[in-house]
């Protein structure tokens, strides 16, 4: 299936292709729900997408490298080398390691706005000192940087039937939103790794604080407030979702499938969380298997159809820039 994508998205040399490759295991590995989604895609643009995940995914490991017993400053360093590698591959259009090399391809065939990437590792530099945050607006500024932005880089490969910039809200919406679903999910591994990505207001309004959530994720036992608390931060991404929700249809029609696959595994993990009345300190939420096939082999339907109707009547794809990277 690599070599099928890749020959769809005219990636001819041998490191290149390796290169996406590589990328391609990191999203099938780390990113379930996103790597069935791409499925989804038409082949000549999957590749981008796995570039994409690869790359932030690489990103997120260093800052998260909590085993191997780096220090905080060596997974600094080790993020800053990250980055200068990205700031000329950006330039080059190329790169010596294989994610840089894959997304920086990626960045120019697609023409995606370089303040992404850059926004991108302000936040995951954040994670490496930052491990709480007062208020909603201080997380949704981190946010930006962490989830928003992976929308917004997504959304020339995906390809839209209005204007990029009337669509570019609700794409960040749904990284928000995405990202959100995310922090509910994994409060207690997060709380682990030392860090509450909750804001603490809206946890001080039920009178729950770190010493409270470290308390039950200790000692397994629920605990009332932190069940009120994590109610009102579900309703934090429901309104993300209900944002990002339009968008889908902003869409160039063969992306569609892909992104209302994500959308709705994803508002079913948080469906999944507010059936067991929020016990994400005990327990990882996952939506069922026969679920996720569901949802998939409707979607499936959905791109036979599209590809089945007459060529006349598709709307036109989306411009790339083809030419040759130097």
């Amino acid at each position: 299936m690599t070599r099928r994508e890749l020959d769809a998205a005219g990636i001819t040399d041998p490191a290149l292709r390796a290169a996406y490759a590589r990328c391609r295991r990191l999203n099938a590995r780390h990113g379930r729900t996103y790597f069935l989604a791409t499925r989804l895609l038409p082949p000549a643009r999957r590749p981008a997408v796995h570039a994409l995940y690869g790359f932030a995914r690489r990103a997120d490991d260093i800052v998260d490298d909590l085993d191997s017993g780096a220090t905080r400053r060596e997974r600094a360093r080790a993020l800053r080398r990250l980055e200068e590698e990205l700031l000329a591959g950006l330039r080059s259009g190329t790169g010596a390691e294989p994610v840089v090399a894959a997304v920086a391809h990626t960045a120019a065939r697609y023409d995606i706005d370089h303040r992404h990437f850059t926004d991108f590792l302000a936040s995951m530099r954040a994670d490496l000192y930052v491990t709480g945050y007062a208020t909603y607006a201080d997380l949704r500024a981190y946010m930006h940087g962490s989830a928003a932005v992976i929308g917004l880089q997504l959304l020339p490969v995906l390809g839209t039937v209005v204007p990029r910039e009337e669509a570019a809200p609700h794409a960040a919406a749904l990284g928000v939103a995405f990202q959100l679903t995310n922090f509910l999910r994994d409060v207690g591994e997060d709380l682990d790794r030392g860090r509450v990505y909750l804001p603490e207001d809206l946890l001080a309004a039920h009178g729950v604080d770190r010493a409270l959530l470290r308390w039950s994720r200790d000692t397994g036992l629920p605990d009332r407030r932190i069940e009120a608390a994590l109610r009102d931060a579900a309703q934090l991404a429901h309104a993300a979702y209900r944002e990002a929700e339009p968008g889908i249809a902003m869409l160039d029609p063969a992306s569609r499938p892909c992104v209302r696959t994500a959308y709705t595994l994803y508002r079913d993990i948080l469906g999944v969380i507010e059936s067991r009345r929020y016990a994400v300190l005990h327990r990882r939420a996952v939506v069922p298997r026969r679920r996720r096939a569901a949802v998939a082999l409707a979607a499936a339907g959905r791109v036979a159809a599209l590809r089945l109707r007459p060529a006349a009547r598709r709307p036109a794809a989306p411009v790339e820039r083809k030419e040759p990277i130097r």
